[in-house]
């Protein structure tokens, strides 16, 4: 069914490295964005320590508006970002880098002090402290990623969508806990 080109999405053991990408992305996000980049937040797998995830740093960018888009658009093209665009742009305009696969690095543009915000910061710290939960997460992620052909944008679409059902209920469950701790 699949050629020589297909390549199964990784999983990879965590890596504590991740911690230090981030910071560093963070710091040149910061300086490029200056005061419109209200919090950076390192986010995704690779911000739960011990947990395994794809080797692709997510980062949460909190501004004011989401619109005109081209105020913080720019700065991330001139750090090597590319904009994908997604009909969730309303709620979480989406960038990446290097422009082909295999990426290393997401940003995902949320409204300070929304209700995005709020749900992926929860999702992360309920992460962070349930084990359990998080060991659960892992081994769905495997299961499903044994079908993504990674070099195929729409698998990894359907990938990330497959996972929606489970990351609502953890975030329902969050939320009502009274995370995020961190806001």
């Amino acid at each position: 069914m699949h050629d020589q080109a297909y390549q199964q999405l990784q999983i990879a053991s965590y890596d504590p490295r991740w911690v230090a990408e981030f910071e560093s992305e963070r710091e040149r996000i910061a300086q490029a964005l200056g005061t419109l980049a209200r919090r950076i937040d390192h986010n995704g797998s690779t911000a739960v320590p011990g947990l395994d995830a794809k080797p692709i740093i997510d980062i949460q960018v909190s501004v004011n508006r989401l619109r005109p888009a081209r105020v913080y658009a720019e700065p991330f093209v001139q750090l090597g970002y590319v904009h994908s665009p997604h009909p969730d742009d309303a709620v979480c305009p989406f960038f990446h880098r290097p422009l082909e696969w295999p990426h290393t690095h997401h940003i995902h543009v949320v409204q300070f002090g929304g209700a995005e915000e709020c749900r992926t910061l929860a999702f992360r710290d309920f992460l962070r402290e349930h084990w359990d939960v998080a060991r659960e997460y892992v081994i769905l992620k495997k299961q499903l990623a044994a079908g993504v052909d990674a070099a195929d944008a729409s698998t990894r679409e359907a990938y990330a969508n497959a996972k929606t059902q489970f990351i609502e209920r953890v975030v329902r469950i969050a939320l009502a806990a009274g995370y995020p701790h961190s806001l």
